[in-house]
Order: C-alpha cells, then structure tokens, then sequence
C-alpha cells in the first residue's frame, strides 16, 4: 500500500519542481545569423498582417518562399539525401533555392499564388487546434494531426480560390500574427514554445508550458484579429488584385495599337516619297462667266422688241460696256473677249 502522506508530499514536490521551473531565469544566448533572420521574419510579418493584400505579388511571391524553404529544410536535413546526412548551411541552401523557384511560381501564376496563400491558412488554423486539443486529449496515432492538417488546408485553398478577397486578407493577416509570435517566442524564451508545438504533431510528451509562453501564444488571435480588420477597412479599402491585372493588359494592348498605327503611318509616309503629282491646269475666267441668268434673259427680251439687227448690236454693245461697269473692271474690251451671240 502507498502511504497517502508520500503521495501528498509527491504531488508537492512535482508542483514546486513545475513552479520552479517557471520562475527561472532564461539562459538567452543569441547569435547573430538567427537574430538578423528573427528581426527579418518580424519586418515581414507585419506587411504581411497589416498590408498584405495590398502588397499582393510580394506576399505570393513570400508565400511559395517561406513553404517551400520549410518543408526542403526539413526534408534534407531530417532525411538522408544519397546516404549522406547533410549539414544544416547545405539544408538551408537547396530549400533557399527551391523555395525561390515556388516563389517565381506562386507570384507568376496567380490561381497557384492563392492556393498556396489558402493552404498556409488551413495549416495554421488545424495547428493550432490541434495545440489546444493536446491539452485535454493525446491522439494515439500521427495519422490524426496529419490527416486535420492536410484536410483543413486542402478545405480553406479552395474556399481562397473561390472568395479570393476575404480569404487572402485572412490569411495573409493570421500568417503574419503567427510570424510575429514566434519571433516574440524567440526573443522572450528561446523559442521555447515553437519547440512545445513541434513536440505536439509528433505525439511525445513534453515539459508543460508556462504563464508566459500562453501570454506569448496569445499574441497570435490578438493581432491576426487587428492585422484583419486593419486591411479589411484602411490598407485594403478600394483595391482589387483583380483591376491590377487588368489594367496592366489594357496597357499593353494600348501600346500595341499606338504601335501599329506608328508603323502604318510609316508606310504610308513611305510609299508616297518617289510620287510626283501634275497639278491640274487652273480654268480660265472670264468677264461672261459672272452673268446672272435673269440679265442675259432681259436682253433677249430688249432684242425682241426692236427687232432691228442694227439696234441689236448696238444693245448688246451698250450691255457689254455695263457688264464691264457692274464687275468692276476698267480695262477696255479686247479681242479676247467673247462675243455674246442671241
């Protein structure tokens, strides 16, 4: 039988140890390469949470970088690549390189870009389901946080492809939250609960986490809440992804046309050099040209009436000099002019 006494002094001794363990101070120790890239990773977590949607292309582009760099950095260095255990500078480089080329991929290809923007979304929310069901409930297999894992980001990339606004403004602000949370965690206690989480998808026990590593964690629901409603009614308000493509196609086929008309305009301009044109032979006008119709009709009437051809001559002569009067010139009649026959 166990002597209740012991049992009691046990459980103390275990709550003393827990409290202990709280209380110390923590042996911060920080190099300079993990701390450029902390303060780096801080800097873009708070374009991503606060202007996220704005800086759309960025934000694909850092998407497919940071997955792909991840999940290449953990497969190179926990898996033996060619029967070789590489180092971690080696890890590091082929995910920088992969993760690069997911980038160009993500930032390019836009329906791929949102896939991915919805899938970290799904990610992050199983994962920290999943962190909060660990303290109630151990699943008994990895097939468990896996399977909530790859369903809950399958699920949220295509809700992201379907409402491409609300979803990348989600996501974007609860992605950038959790970046800045774990830089917190890095700072404060040595990533102490980035380390706590990893043990939770792996199903190990480890030690319980303290009051301020949950202070930490609150953090992330705090600001992915602010860093959404910020985008949502300041950064993003009037600004559609969708007009920025469209407007950089209208551009383009505005400069096709001014370019064709440029170059039709050269055509032209160059089948019209080696062609000489006669101008036409100007008309030549004469006094009679200007009479009116109704004069030429009143001497008609006036020779009808005398009936005698030598008045005739002597009428049209007298109209004549009229005409030359009325039109204003005073240059005598010529040869040249004609004569008006009745």
């Amino acid at each position: 039988m166990t002597d209740p006494t012991g049992l009691s002094s046990g459980g103390a001794g275990m709550g003393v140890a827990e409290v202990d363990a709280c209380s110390l101070e923590i042996e911060r120790n920080y190099d300079v390469i993990p701390t450029v890239i902390c303060s780096m990773c801080c800097l873009f977590g708070i374009i991503y949470c606060f202007f996220g949607y704005r800086c759309f292309k960025a934000v694909m582009f850092l998407s497919g970088l940071i997955f792909g760099s991840v999940v290449i950095f953990l497969l190179c260095h926990k898996e033996h690549v060619l029967d070789t255990q590489l180092s971690v500078e080696a890890s590091a480089g082929i995910g920088l390189g992969i993760g690069l080329l997911c980038g160009l991929v993500t930032m390019l290809v836009r329906s791929v870009g949102l896939f991915m923007t919805g899938l970290l979304l799904g990610l992050l929310l199983a994962l920290a389901a999943l962190l909060v069901t660990h303290q109630f409930y151990t699943p008994t297999t990895v097939w468990v946080p896996l399977g909530t894992l790859l369903g809950s980001g399958m699920v949220f990339a295509v809700l992201t492809l379907k409402w491409q606004r609300l979803f990348t403004v989600l996501s974007t602000a609860v992605f950038g939250a959790a970046i800045m949370t774990v830089c917190a965690d890095y700072f404060v206690e040595m990533l102490v609960l980035t380390k706590h989480v990893y043990e939770c998808l792996r199903l190990t026990a480890g030690p319980p986490l303290c009051w301020y590593s949950w202070v930490i964690l609150g953090i992330w629901p705090g600001l992915s809440l602010v860093g959404f409603l910020v985008q949502w009614k300041l950064t993003d308000d009037g600004f559609s992804h969708t007009e920025v493509v469209l407007s950089h196609r209208q551009k383009r086929v505005q400069l096709m046309r001014i370019r064709e008309k440029d170059a039709k305009k050269r055509r032209q301009a160059g089948g019209q050099e080696g062609t000489y044109r006669r101008k036409p032979t100007p008309v030549k006008r004469y006094t009679g040209d200007l009479l009116a119709p109704s004069y030429l009709q009143s001497l008609r009437d006036r020779q009808m009436d005398t009936g005698v051809s030598v008045s005739s001559a002597g009428t049209a002569s007298h109209a004549m000099t009229d005409l030359d009067y009325d039109t204003g010139s005073t240059a005598p009649l010529t040869a040249t002019t004609p004569v008006i026959s009745v």
